[in-house]
C-alpha cells in the first residue's frame, strides 16, 4: 500500500511539474512537447554567417501530447559546449540517446512535423515566431535538467536586438 501510495505522489509530482514547464513555455510564446527521443543525434552541416558554420543537431522525438514523431532540428551554436570551427555534435547533445526523455520548447514546422528554435533568443522579447526556446533531459523521477540550449557566445551572429531566424 505505501509503495502504491508513493507511486501515485510522485506521478502527480511529475504531472504538475510538467505542467509547470508547458506554462513556462507559453509564457515566452514557445510550443511545448515532451516525450522519449527515438533516435539518438545526427550531424547537420550549415551555411555560414560571418565564418561560423551554424549547422544543426537532429534527433526524432515521440511526443507524449499526440504519440507523433518530430523531427528536432537543435542549433549548435547554442549547445552550451560548442566550440567555433568544431565538426560534429557539441556538447552536451552528443550525450543524447535515443530512450531519454526530453523536454522541448520552441517553434514548430510552418510545414511537416517538427520543431526548431529550442534554444535561448539572446535576451529578446520573445515572439511566437521566436520563442526563448530549451531542450532539457527528463531524468527518473520527472525532473527536468538545465536547458541544454543557453550558450549566448555567438549571439553577435544574429545582430544587435534582431532574431534568429531558421526555416523550416
Amino acid at each position: 500500500m505505501k509503495h502504491t501510495l508513493l507511486t501515485l505522489i510522485l506521478g502527480a509530482a511529475c504531472a504538475t511539474a510538467l505542467a509547470d514547464d508547458r506554462q513556462a513555455c507559453e509564457a515566452v510564446d514557445g510550443s511545448y512537447l515532451s516525450g522519449q527521443a527515438v533516435s539518438g543525434p545526427t550531424f547537420a552541416h550549415g551555411q555560414f554567417r560571418q565564418g561560423v558554420e551554424l549547422s544543426h543537431t537532429h534527433l526524432k522525438l515521440r511526443a507524449d501530447q499526440d504519440g507523433r514523431v518530430y523531427d528536432v532540428a537543435i542549433d549548435n551554436v547554442f549547445a552550451n559546449g560548442y566550440r567555433q570551427g568544431q565538426s560534429g555534435i557539441p556538447a552536451p547533445l552528443d550525450a543524447l540517446r535515443a530512450g531519454q526523455r526530453l523536454e522541448l520548447c520552441g517553434q514548430l514546422y510552418d510545414r511537416g512535423v517538427g520543431i526548431h528554435f529550442v534554444h535561448n533568443n539572446c535576451g529578446t522579447r520573445p515572439t511566437g515566431t521566436h520563442p526563448d526556446g530549451w531542450i532539457r533531459v527528463v531524468d527518473g523521477h520527472g525532473q527536468a535538467g538545465p536547458n541544454l540550449e543557453a550558450g549566448t557566445g555567438f549571439c553577435d551572429l544574429f545582430g544587435s536586438g534582431s532574431r534568429h531566424r531558421s526555416r523550416r
